[in-house]
Formats: C-alpha cells, structure tokens, sequence
C-alpha cells in the first residue's frame, strides 16, 4: 500500500483513523467509514461520447496522454463533467451502466485535475502527503447531483466503487490515477453495453504488461503493487491473486503458492514524450 494514495480499507486502518483523528483535528478520515450512493431519479445512462472523442484524440495506443494538447479541449471535458454531475445514476440502469459510469467519472475527474494543475511531474505534487486528509486524492472538487456538499477521487473509488460493485475486482485494471503504474489509460470510454468486453480487455492487457508484471520465475513472480494495495479485492469467492494472474497470462503461469513480490509503484504522469 502506498501511504499517500490508494488503500485497502480495513479495521485496523478504522482503528488507527479513529486514534489520530483528535490529533489532525478533522473528521477527514471518518468519511470513509460511510457508503456513498449518490442517486437521480429518472435519469438515463448518460451518452459518454464526448468523453470518448477526447480519449481518442489525446489517449496513444500505450495509454499515454498528451495532456499539454488536451489543454485545449478542457472546456468540452468540463462539460462532458458537467453533464456526468447533473445525471446520477438509479437503479433502473443495468448494473454495466452503473459502473461504466463511476469507472468513467473517476478517470475523467482525475484527467480534469491533473490539467488544473498542468504541468506537473506526478499527481501527487497537487496534493499533500497526509493520507485520507489532504492528498490530491481526498481533494473535494467534485460535484454529485444537487448535493452541497463536494466530493473527492477517493469517495468515488473506496466509498462508492469498491463498495457498490464489491467482488469486481477488475476496477482496478480500470481506474486510472494518472501514473506511469497504473492501468493504461483507454483510448475510448466505458460503455454498459460493452463493459464486460472491455474490462476483460484491460485485465488481460495489465496482468501481460511487462512494465507492470513480471512473471518470471513462476514460483516467484515479481508484480504491480495494485494487488498489495487491494490483496482482499482479488480474494473473494474463492479467488487468488496467484489465479488471477494465471486468469489473464497470454503464456507464462505461476504456481498456486507462488511467493509474490511486489515492483516499486512509479508515480511519474501518465504523459506522452
């Protein structure tokens, strides 16, 4: 787990927020404790074309992103945000619609942030170092529905996302936080009726990425510290991160009792050179 972003919430984690919290003096951590579910009713899934256009036009084939252009597009990315705020979800769309849609705001919401603050060599350069306080990741900037109060990368990804969809543990072959060791970046946007499609898509192309995972020698493969960060995410019903691996590999399999090691998470922008 990276100290400054990306956490497996646990009781022990509750335990520690709730010791320090007199000491920051605010009651950041203790949001995360709570759901989040924002709903509209009688919204329909909402056109995700106008994001799509960006990806394609700023995204390359290695998920890069040419943010210095997309600069000039942050209007029609604003708007396409605009539209994501004023059409919360409900429980008539299909559950693909659902979570195509958070897996989109979140990727859109951190594009936006990082152009905010353009140029920057890491996202983590926006933000402070105190997790759950005031990292780039717990930054209330974004607006859910007509609710006042605003809304931050983290509520979306640990109150909202991993929660709402628990058991999906592809999320984290989706969401994209703007760093080289991250997921790729798609060149196009989530839809609900592709979804699955495209999340196999994503699996399969970060477990065989050999910046992200190195799956050689088999019994001691080294791998993208996501599945540190997450390791409860992938071990649901049965699952392991061992079969997960062996889920995606186009060629090289790891043994059942493989010991994992875990690469150094590189925070360098998701930026094309």
């Amino acid at each position: 787990m990276n100290p400054s972003s990306r956490f497996s919430f646990s009781p022990l984690l509750l335990a520690l927020a709730l010791l320090v919290w007199p000491l920051v003096g605010s009651c950041q951590y203790l949001r995360y404790v709570k759901d989040l579910n924002p709903t509209m009713a009688g919204t329909k899934p909402v056109d995700h074309a106008p994001f799509d256009a960006l990806l394609k036009k700023y995204v390359d084939r290695q998920g890069m992103v040419n943010y210095r252009a997309f600069m000039a597009d942050s209007t029609k990315l604003s708007a396409y945000l605009t539209t994501v705020s004023n059409t919360l979800p409900n429980e008539q769309w299909s559950k693909n619609d659902q979570l195509a849609y958070w897996l989109n705001a979140y990727n859109a919401f951190t594009i936006q942030r990082v152009l905010r603050g353009y140029p920057v060599k890491t996202i983590r350069q926006l933000g402070g170092d105190k997790t759950l306080v005031n990292t780039v990741w717990d930054q209330r900037f974004i607006r859910l529905g007509k609710d006042k109060d605003k809304y931050c990368l983290n509520d979306l990804e640990q109150r909202l996302i991993r929660r709402k969809f628990s058991g999906e543990y592809r999320v984290h072959f989706a969401l994209v936080c703007a760093a080289i060791s991250c997921p790729k970046l798609r060149s196009e946007a989530y839809v609900g009726s592709r979804l699955n499609q495209q999340l196999e898509d994503q699996s399969r192309d970060f477990v065989n990425d050999p910046g992200k995972n190195k799956l050689t020698p088999a019994n001691a493969p080294q791998v993208s510290e996501i599945f540190n960060f997450y390791p409860g995410d992938f071990k649901k019903d049965g699952n392991t991160l061992q079969k997960t691996l062996n889920k995606y590999s186009a060629s090289q399999k790891v043994t059942a009792d493989a010991e994992l090691k875990y690469l150094p998470y590189n925070w360098s922008l998701n930026e094309q050179k």
